[in-house]
């Protein structure tokens, strides 16, 4: 028999066995010699969790056999995985991948809806009677997802933002460990938060500055903003989704400023997508992947740059209020369907799903230069002014033969660390590397930077970024990286800038390390 591992943990059950359930059972190895007595506490259809008069063991169930009345069965097993969280990932990318699975693992999947915004999904194998697992789904929101997780309601939180400073308290006093790890969490797919407005409605772009303004009530009419004399009535998601936190964590100035009590909202991204295309005079705050008949509204800036979610802005983070979609893990084994899944989600094959669902996927691609004419504008009508037309020069001259990939790297608000998306891009081009996707290749990490400071100090601080992204992408792959890979750094600091820098979240923006390929 072999005993996997021993460790006092919080008691997460994976084959839904409730405390009342619990009884005693007997695990014998084959050979007679090695018995373990005590409480099942859970089983994944490979390995017991045992709570015994040494703690809690986890054994490996090929190696004994079982005794005692809550002996599951090991020919019908069904192994349950529960998630909770974002209605938009519930309802619509997990489907789409649970679908994606199916058809790889030649297994068919069926909805059964449980009531009270609940739903699972059965995997059957052709010829077995009991499905191989089942997937139970509550479409809530981001915050009742963390609640479930603490609760032990839940195994797998789906979230539309990275886990807060109260929730990874939580979860620590719950006993369910430190969410922040790595591992503990992995981004999905990629969202973003769009402002949208009917479709005959005038206004073609709103500033970020005139967003928070309205969001906060200090403006209230569309005259206001370029439009009519007509009041705006204001559609937001509900409270504890992740999209109206990311309002209020990015968009609300102050940080914590209240929102306007004059607003409506609506759990449903669909709901308040319908509400808004129907009112000519309303503006809400919705999910790129669904704006349906609505009409999203690029974001501007005083000095004439003006950003639009697209699906490549949004992958390379040049779109300011991108929202990574997250998958919280539990710090415990989960049954063999269940990893089968998640390994599944990072697959190339679920990238293409991914797409298909309207979501932006997390495959590299890349963008060659001469398809970047605004970024190359603004390079020459804002960036030149500060650093010189040599330096601009410079930089294309460097960066014409190449092409950028789309995985960019940005940094939290006065950090040095990178954010959530970058993070995830870090492993992801990691494992580029590895596989050998980019041998033979030429890397070169350019760092950009905001405006603030002199132009030669900025050139600098862009330069040491570059070398930080590099040295934590370097410092992630496990193998050795061929001497066919060249891999060189430079930085360009204010040369291409992206928004204007009168704002907190266009200079955020400006400050970032991009990866060219050649």
């Amino acid at each position: 028999m072999r005993i996997l591992y021993a460790a006092s943990v919080a008691v997460s059950f994976l084959a839904g066995i409730s405390p009342a359930d619990a009884q005693d059972i007997a695990l014998t190895s084959h050979d007679g010699k090695v018995e373990v007595t005590g409480t099942l506490l859970g089983y994944d259809g490979e390995f017991y969790r045992v709570d015994t008069q040494f703690g809690e063991l986890t054994v490996d169930g090929s190696g004994v056999t079982c005794d005692g009345p809550a002996c599951p069965s090991l020919t019908d097993f069904v192994a349950e995985i529960r998630f909770s969280g974002a209605s938009v990932m519930a309802e619509a990318l997990l489907p789409a991948l649970i679908d994606g699975f199916a058809h790889h693992e030649d297994l068919t999947a069926s909805r059964s809806d449980l009531g009270d915004g609940q739903f699972a999904y059965a995997l059957h194998q052709s010829g077995r009677q009991a499905p191989l697992g089942r997937l139970i789904f509550r479409a809530a929101d981001t915050e009742q997802g963390f609640a479930d997780l603490t609760a032990d309601e839940t195994d797998i939180v789906l979230a539309l933002r990275e886990v807060r400073p109260a929730e990874i308290a939580a979860a620590r006093e719950a006993g369910l460990g430190d969410l922040t790890r790595v591992r503990r969490s992995r981004v999905l797919a990629l969202d973003a938060m769009v402002p949208i407005v009917a479709p005959e409605n005038p206004v073609r772009q709103i500033s970020v500055q005139d967003l928070a303004r309205v969001l906060t009530g200090e403006t209230g009419n569309w005259s206001d903003l370029g439009g009519p004399d007509a009041p705006i009535a204001l559609y937001l998601p509900d409270a504890g989704s992740g999209l109206a936190q990311i309002v209020e964590d990015q968009l609300l100035v102050p940080p914590g400023a209240p929102l306007d009590h004059a607003y409506a909202r609506h759990i449903r991204n669909s709901d308040l997508v319908r509400a808004v295309s129907e009112d000519p005079f309303a503006l809400g705050i919705a999910s790129h992947a669904g704006i349906g008949a609505a009409r999203a509204l690029p974001l501007s800036g005083g000095c004439g740059h003006a950003l639009t979610a697209t699906r490549q802005s949004i992958k390379t983070e040049d779109y300011p209020l991108t929202a990574p979609m997250f998958l919280y893990l539990p710090d415990r084994r989960l049954p063999k369907i269940a990893r089968q899944f998640l390994a599944y989600t990072q697959s190339h094959e679920a990238q293409s799903v991914i797409r298909a669902a309207g979501f932006v996927d997390q495959a590299p691609e890349t963008i060659r230069i001469g398809l970047q004419g605004d970024r190359l504008a603004n390079a020459i009508a804002t960036g030149a002014s500060e650093v010189g037309i040599d330096e601009v020069q410079r930089m294309i001259e460097t960066l014409r033969p190449m092409s950028r990939l789309s995985l960019s790297f940005r940094f939290e608000p006065g950090s040095s660390r990178p954010d959530a998306q970058s993070r995830s891009n870090i492993q992801i081009l990691a494992q580029a590397l590895e596989s050998g996707a980019l041998d033979a290749h030429r890397l070169t990490f350019a760092g950009f930077s905001d405006g603030d400071g002199n132009a030669a100090g900025n050139a600098q601080i862009a330069l040491r970024r570059a070398k930080t992204v590099r040295n934590e992408v370097l410092a992630a792959v496990e193998t050795a990286i061929p001497d066919s890979v060249d891999v060189t750094v430079e930085g360009f600091g204010e040369a291409m800038p992206m928004a204007c820098d009168d704002s907190d979240w266009g200079r955020k923006t400006n400050r970032r390390v991009e990866v060219w390929v050649q």
